[in-house]
């Protein structure tokens, strides 16, 4: 199975966008790798859980998600830290701190096996979305399980922005 993986945050798009953002990149899978799977606010309360996967069974897209994918309390502190050490709004971070990828290297991929994934999708998938909330991959974890799983496979890797 040759299968692309792309990237989404929900930051920066509408409701509308973000589903025609999916159909446009024709995702069949969407992996939710977030630990909490709400989202504040009206603005994206679609991107939360159950109005998520009600939407995404509408457009014929399968759901998973992977909460061992998504970062813990503690390495979430760590990126906590580091965005106040340099004054920015987590809405605005551009680049993931360096305790926080190596926090999430030692507590979430060293126990990961990307083949487990891959065993998890049907056997017709040809476009899986990795999905979290920030807008910059850079600025997300789901930027470092991408890369895990381009490097273990040689997959080809997208990231759809708003």
């Amino acid at each position: 199975m040759q299968i692309k993986i792309v990237t989404i945050g929900v930051y920066g798009f509408d409701e509308s966008s973000f589903f025609q953002a999916l159909c446009d990149a024709a995702v069949d899978t969407f992996c939710d790798i977030r630990s909490r799977r709400g989202v504040r606010g009206a603005t994206y309360a679609f991107a939360n859980s159950m109005r998520l996967q009600a939407r995404l069974a509408e457009l014929g897209i399968r759901y998973i998600h992977r909460k061992d994918l998504g970062p813990t309390r503690a390495v979430r502190e760590k990126q906590a830290a580091a965005d106040k050490a340099t004054k920015t709004a987590k809405r605005k971070r551009t680049a993931l701190g360096e305790a926080f990828i190596e926090a999430y290297h030692t507590e979430c991929l060293t126990a990961f096996e990307p083949q487990s994934l891959l065993d998890e999708l049907e056997s017709d998938t040809k476009v899986v979305a990795l999905f979290c909330v920030e807008t910059a991959p850079e600025a997300c974890h789901r930027s470092l399980v991408a890369d895990t799983l381009a490097k273990t496979f040689n997959l080809e890797v997208e990231d759809i922005l708003p």
